[in-house]
Protein backbone atom coordinates (compact mmCIF):
# COMPACT_ATOMS: atom_id res chain seq x y z
CA UNK A 1 0.00 0.00 0.00
CA UNK A 2 1.35 3.41 -0.98
CA UNK A 3 1.53 6.08 1.69
CA UNK A 4 1.22 9.76 0.90
CA UNK A 5 3.11 12.56 2.62
CA UNK A 6 1.04 14.23 5.30
CA UNK A 7 1.30 17.51 7.11
CA UNK A 8 0.02 18.36 10.57
CA UNK A 9 -2.35 21.32 10.50
CA UNK A 10 -3.13 23.82 13.25
CA UNK A 11 -5.61 21.61 15.11
CA UNK A 12 -3.20 18.66 15.30
CA UNK A 13 -4.89 16.66 12.55
CA UNK A 14 -3.00 15.48 9.49
CA UNK A 15 -3.92 16.11 5.87
CA UNK A 16 -2.49 14.92 2.59
CA UNK A 17 -0.10 17.47 1.09
CA UNK A 18 -1.26 19.35 -1.96
CA UNK A 19 1.04 19.38 -4.98
CA UNK A 20 1.97 23.00 -4.21
CA UNK A 21 2.77 22.20 -0.56
CA UNK A 22 4.98 19.30 -1.65
CA UNK A 23 6.75 21.54 -4.18
CA UNK A 24 7.47 24.17 -1.50
CA UNK A 25 8.84 21.50 0.84
CA UNK A 26 11.03 20.09 -1.94
CA UNK A 27 12.36 23.55 -2.82
CA UNK A 28 13.26 24.16 0.83
CA UNK A 29 14.92 20.74 1.03
CA UNK A 30 16.97 20.96 -2.19
CA UNK A 31 17.63 24.71 -2.61
CA UNK A 32 21.17 24.39 -1.23
CA UNK A 33 21.90 21.75 -3.91
CA UNK A 34 21.15 24.05 -6.86
CA UNK A 35 24.42 24.59 -8.74
CA UNK A 36 25.20 28.08 -10.07
CA UNK A 37 28.06 28.40 -12.56
CA UNK A 38 30.41 31.32 -12.65
CA UNK A 39 29.42 34.02 -15.12
CA UNK A 40 31.08 33.99 -18.52
CA UNK A 41 30.73 36.27 -21.55
CA UNK A 42 30.66 36.10 -25.33
CA UNK A 43 33.49 37.34 -27.54
CA UNK A 44 31.70 40.61 -28.29
CA UNK A 45 31.09 41.24 -24.58
CA UNK A 46 27.46 41.93 -25.37
CA UNK A 47 26.05 39.31 -22.99
CA UNK A 48 27.11 37.47 -19.89
CA UNK A 49 25.96 33.91 -19.38
CA UNK A 50 25.62 31.34 -16.65
CA UNK A 51 24.06 27.97 -16.23
CA UNK A 52 22.12 26.66 -13.28
CA UNK A 53 21.73 22.95 -12.63
CA UNK A 54 18.71 21.73 -10.69
CA UNK A 55 19.18 18.76 -8.34
CA UNK A 56 17.31 15.52 -8.92
CA UNK A 57 14.67 16.39 -6.30
CA UNK A 58 13.51 19.49 -8.22
CA UNK A 59 13.63 18.20 -11.78
CA UNK A 60 10.09 16.84 -11.65
CA UNK A 61 8.83 20.44 -11.48
CA UNK A 62 10.31 21.43 -14.85
CA UNK A 63 7.72 22.05 -17.58
CA UNK A 64 6.99 19.10 -19.85
CA UNK A 65 7.74 19.15 -22.68
CA UNK A 66 10.82 21.28 -21.97
CA UNK A 67 10.43 24.96 -22.91
CA UNK A 68 11.80 28.36 -21.99
CA UNK A 69 10.56 29.62 -18.65
CA UNK A 70 9.56 33.10 -17.57
CA UNK A 71 11.31 34.64 -14.59
CA UNK A 72 8.51 33.84 -12.14
CA UNK A 73 8.62 30.18 -13.24
CA UNK A 74 12.35 29.62 -12.69
CA UNK A 75 12.28 31.62 -9.47
CA UNK A 76 9.36 29.38 -8.46
CA UNK A 77 11.75 26.42 -8.69
CA UNK A 78 14.03 27.97 -6.08
CA UNK A 79 16.54 29.58 -8.47
CA UNK A 80 17.91 32.81 -6.96
CA UNK A 81 19.77 35.30 -9.15
CA UNK A 82 20.15 39.04 -9.40
CA UNK A 83 17.74 40.85 -11.78
CA UNK A 84 18.02 40.80 -15.56
CA UNK A 85 18.67 37.11 -16.24
CA UNK A 86 16.70 35.50 -19.08
CA UNK A 87 16.24 31.77 -19.58
CA UNK A 88 17.26 31.76 -23.23
CA UNK A 89 17.84 28.15 -24.27
CA UNK A 90 16.74 24.62 -23.45
CA UNK A 91 19.55 22.08 -23.76
CA UNK A 92 17.47 19.04 -24.78
CA UNK A 93 19.87 16.34 -23.52
CA UNK A 94 19.91 17.98 -20.08
CA UNK A 95 16.76 20.09 -19.56
CA UNK A 96 17.59 20.35 -15.84
CA UNK A 97 20.54 22.61 -16.80
CA UNK A 98 18.98 26.04 -17.24
CA UNK A 99 20.90 28.39 -19.56
CA UNK A 100 20.68 32.10 -18.77
CA UNK A 101 21.93 35.32 -20.34
CA UNK A 102 21.69 39.03 -19.67
CA UNK A 103 23.15 42.22 -21.06
CA UNK A 104 26.79 42.58 -20.06
CA UNK A 105 26.30 45.95 -18.33
CA UNK A 106 22.84 45.22 -16.96
CA UNK A 107 23.62 45.93 -13.29
CA UNK A 108 25.17 49.40 -13.72
CA UNK A 109 22.52 50.48 -16.27
CA UNK A 110 19.57 49.37 -14.15
CA UNK A 111 20.88 49.49 -10.58
CA UNK A 112 18.67 52.36 -9.41
CA UNK A 113 15.45 51.08 -10.94
CA UNK A 114 15.35 47.43 -9.84
CA UNK A 115 14.85 46.16 -6.29
CA UNK A 116 17.39 43.45 -5.38
CA UNK A 117 15.93 40.03 -4.45
CA UNK A 118 18.11 37.37 -2.86
CA UNK A 119 20.88 37.14 -5.42
CA UNK A 120 23.83 34.92 -6.25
Amino acid sequence: MMSYPKLKNGDGAYHKLTAEEQKLLDIAKYAQDIYYSERYSDDDYEYEYRHVSLPEGLRKYLPQPPRLMKEDEWRGLGVQQSPGWEHYMVHEPEPHVLLFKREKNFQPKHAASIPQPNAR
